[in-house]
C-alpha cells in the first residue's frame, strides 16, 4: 500500500528492496506462473501466498497506484490494454506476492524492530526534513495526507519495509566477487591479440560443373518450398502533389528575377556584412553633444574614450541585416557608407551613435545559374492552390462511377500503372519500383484491397494525395522446375563451392596445426600472409570482423578459419595473445565489477524467493486478477 509513498519519497532504505523486488524477483514468478489456479475463492480474495491472502482491493490500489506512476513517467495517457501488454498486472501482482513472502519469512525468522527504531529511521529520513535539515513533522503529515495514510498506518507497513530489506541484507550484503573471476573479466575486456592470416578466394574453388537436368531436378524437389513467386499485384496510381502538377516554363523571367532579388542574398550567396561600432547615451541630449563634437573635428575614438569606454566594448563585430535586433538601428547601419558615423538614432533604451567600420559586400550566385530552381519554386508555390481544385474534381467524377484512368484524363492528369509489384515494392524481377511515391502506406492499402474495390485517397505526408486501383491480382504460387531454373542453379553451384571450400580449409588448417609454417602452406596456394596486432574482441588493425569471434576461441599458437562474404575463407593462426596487468582499483574494472556483484546478488535473491515461493505454496485466482484490471471504472 505504500507504492505512492516510496514514489514520493525516493532515499527511504526500503527503495532498495522495492528496487529489486520489482526489477528482478518478476523473475520468480516463472517458477509458480499462474499454473495453481483453483476454484472456490471467496469474492474478495485475489492470491493465497502461504497464509497470507491478498485482497482484489490491496491488488487494485497497488495496480492503480504504479499505472499513474507510469502515465506521470509516460506523460500521456495509458490504457489497460497497454498496461498488461507491458506485463503491468503480472509485475504488480509478483511484487505483492514477493512481499508477503518476505512477510512471513521475516516472521518465521523472529525478526523485529522496536517502536524507537522506527521513530529514528523515520526521523533520519531526508523526504522528511524541513529547510532546517531537522525532521520536519508537517512536512511527514502533508506526505501522509497526499498519500491517503494515517500515520499508525504508514508505521506499520514501514516496519515490513525494513524487516524485509534486513532479510535482503543478509544474503547480499558483503558479497565480494573472487579475484580470479576479476582477473578473467579484466582479461576478457582488455586482452590483444596477433593474428597470421590468408584469404582463400571462392574462386580457389576452381570451375563447377554443372549436373544433369535430372540431378538439378532432383535438387529442386529437396527444396521446393525455397522457390515460389510472391502474389503480384498491378496498381493504377494517381499521387497529387505541388511538385506533380507545378508548371516551371509557365513562370516569367521577370518573376523569376524580382524573387531572385529578394532571396539571393539569403539562399545564393553571403550577405552583405558590416563592421559596426555602436556608442549608447541614456541622454538624448549627450548623443547630440558627441555628434557636434564629431562635426568639429573630434574622431569616433576619442568620443569613446570620453565616456570612459573602449573600442572593444562599442563594437558589434561583422553582422548581417538580419543580426541586429533593433530595426531603427539596422536601416541607419546598413544605410551608411563605410567609416561613416551617424547621427544619434532613437533606441528603445536610448539614443547611440553608429560607425561603420566596414563593409563586406554581398556575394551570390548568377541569375541565370540559378533560374530554372527559382522558376521551379514559384511553379510550385503556385500549385499549392489548385491541389484542393483538383482534389474536388477528381472525387466528384469517382462518385459517377468513372474509372480512375478516366477520372485523372478529365482533370488533365495522367494515372501511372504499374504491372506487378509484390508487398515488398519489388517488380517481377525482384528489382525495387523506382520513385513509388508513398510506397509503404501505398502497398500496405494495396495488398489489403481487392478488385472493385472503391478505395478511401490516402494523404501524403508532404501534402496532397493519393489515389490508387487494383488491375489485376497475381496470386502467390509454387514456382515449375523451369521457372526456377537460374536460381536452382546458381543455389547448387554455391552449394558445390562452399563443400569444396570447406573441404580445402580442413585440410590447410590440418597442416598448420601439424606444424606446417603458415608461409610455406600459403605459398603453395598462392596467398599472401598478412599479420594483424592489437586486435581485441570488438576487432582491430583491419582484420575481417567475421573471424573475430573465432579468433578468440583458441589459444595461443591455435588455428582456425571463418567463412568471408562471398564464399571467401580466411585461416588463421594466433601468434600471440596479451593483457595488461590488473589494476583492482581500475574505475573502470570496479563499476563493471560492480555490476556483476549486482546481477549475483539479483540473481541470489530471485532463487530466494522462488525457493520461499515454493515452500509456502502460491495459488492465483486468474478470474480476480482479469476482472480487477478490466477497466478503468474498476480500479479503484
Amino acid at each position: 500500500m505504500l507504492d505512492a509513498m516510496r514514489a514520493a519519497t525516493k532515499g527511504w532504505i526500503g527503495r532498495t528492496v522495492m528496487g529489486i523486488v520489482l526489477g528482478f524477483i518478476i523473475l520468480s514468478f516463472a517458477v509458480w506462473g499462474i499454473g495453481d489456479i483453483f476454484r472456490g475463492f471467496g469474492a474478495n480474495k485475489l492470491a493465497e501466498v502461504g497464509n497470507e491472502q491478498i485482497t482484489t482491493e490491496a491488488f487494485r490500489f497497488a495496480y492503480q497506484t504504479e499505472l499513474q506512476r507510469a502515465q506521470r513517467q509516460a506523460r500521456r495517457a495509458i490504457t489497460n490494454d497497454e498496461a498488461k501488454r507491458f506485463g503491468l498486472d503480472r509485475q504488480v501482482l509478483s511484487r505483492l506476492v514477493s512481499e508477503a513472502v518476505l512477510d512471513q519469512e521475516t516472521h518465521a525468522l523472529g525478526l523485529a524492530m522496536s517502536d524507537a527504531e522506527i521513530a529514528r529511521t523515520i526521523a533520519a529520513d531526508p523526504s522528511f526534513k524541513g529547510a532546517s535539515g531537522q525532521f520536519d513533522r508537517a512536512r511527514f503529515e502533508e506526505l501522509l495526507r497526499d498519500n491517503g495514510l494515517t500515520e499508525k498506518a504508514f508505521v506499520r507497513e514501514q516496519r515490513g519495509v525494513y524487516l524485509r530489506q534486513e532479510l535482503i541484507d543478509s544474503m547480499t550484503n558483503g558479497l565480494q566477487l573472487p579475484k580470479a573471476m576479476l582477473e578473467l573479466i579484466h582479461r576478457y575486456q582488455t586482452e590483444t591479440r596477433t593474428l597470421d592470416y590468408f584469404v582463400l578466394p571462392a574462386a580457389a574453388a576452381g570451375t563447377i560443373a554443372l549436373p544433369s537436368d535430372d540431378e538439378l531436378g532432383k535438387y529442386f524437389e529437396d527444396r521446393k518450398l525455397g522457390y515460389s513467386a510472391p502474389e503480384y499485384r498491378t496498381l493504377v496510381t494517381l499521387t497529387l502533389t505541388p511538385e506533380s502538377i507545378a508548371k516551371p516554363d509557365a513562370v516569367s523571367d521577370a518573376d523569376a528575377l524580382r524573387r531572385y532579388d529578394e532571396i539571393k542574398g539569403e539562399k545564393y550567396g553571403a550577405p552583405e556584412k558590416r563592421q559596426i561600432d555602436q556608442l549608447f547615451f541614456s541622454d538624448p541630449a549627450a548623443a547630440a553633444a558627441a555628434r557636434e563634437k564629431l562635426d568639429a573635428g573630434a574622431s569616433f575614438e576619442d568620443i569613446v574614450a570620453q565616456q570612459g569606454s573602449t573600442m572593444k566594448d562599442v563594437s558589434l563585430g561583422l553582422v548581417t541585416r538580419g543580426q541586429l535586433i533593433d530595426k531603427a538601428v539596422a536601416d541607419v547601419a546598413f544605410a551608411l557608407p563605410e567609416s561613416a558615423v551617424s547621427a544619434p538614432v532613437k533606441t528603445q533604451f536610448g539614443s547611440v551613435l553608429i560607425r561603420v567600420a566596414a563593409i563586406e559586400p554581398s556575394s551570390a550566385k548568377p541569375f541565370e545559374d540559378v533560374k530554372e530552381e527559382i522558376k521551379r519554386e514559384i511553379a510550385t508555390t503556385r500549385a499549392r492552390g489548385e491541389i484542393a481544385r483538383l482534389h474536388d474534381a477528381i472525387e466528384d467524377q469517382r462518385a459517377s462511377g468513372k474509372t480512375l484512368t478516366e477520372a485523372a484524363k478529365s482533370a488533365g492528369l495522367e494515372v501511372r500503372v504499374i504491372p506487378a509489384v509484390d508487398a515488398g515494392g519489388k517488380d517481377a524481377a525482384g528489382v525495387p519500383i523506382a520513385d513509388l511515391a508513398n510506397s509503404a502506406a501505398l502497398l500496405k492499402a494495396g495488398f489489403a484491397s481487392d478488385l472493385g474495390v472503391d478505395n478511401e485517397t490516402l494523404s501524403l505526408p508532404q501534402g496532397g494525395y493519393q489515389w490508387f486501383e487494383v488491375g489485376k491480382i497475381d496470386r502467390a504460387r509454387q514456382k515449375s522446375f523451369e521457372e526456377a531454373k537460374p536460381a536452382v542453379e546458381k543455389a547448387w553451384r554455391d552449394d558445390e563451392t562452399a563443400k569444396l571450400m570447406t573441404a580445402k580449409t580442413i585440410d590447410l588448417t590440418k597442416r598448420l596445426e601439424s606444424g606446417e609454417p603458415m608461409a610455406k602452406v600459403a605459398a603453395e596456394g598462392g596467398f599472401e600472409v598478412k599479420r594483424a596486432q592489437n586486435v581485441r574482441r570488438g576487432g582491430g588493425d583491419n582484420f575481417p570482423q567475421p573471424a573475430v569471434a573465432q579468433a578468440f576461441n583458441v589459444g595461443v599458437g591455435g588455428v582456425g578459419s571463418t567463412r568471408l562474404e562471398a564464399g571467401d575463407r580466411l585461416v588463421f593462426k594466433v601468434a600471440g595473445a596479451t593483457a595488461p596487468p590488473i589494476d583492482f582499483a581500475d574505475a573502470t574494472l570496479v563499476s563493471l565489477a560492480n555490476e556483476v556483484k549486482k546481477s549475483y546478488s539479483d540473481d541470489l535473491v530471485t532463487q530466494y524467493l522462488g525457493t520461499l515461493q515454493n515452500k509456502l505454496g502460491v495459488k492465483i485466482n486468474a478470474q480476480a486478477l482479469a476482472a480487477a484490471t478490466s477497466g478503468s471504472a474498476d480500479l479503484y
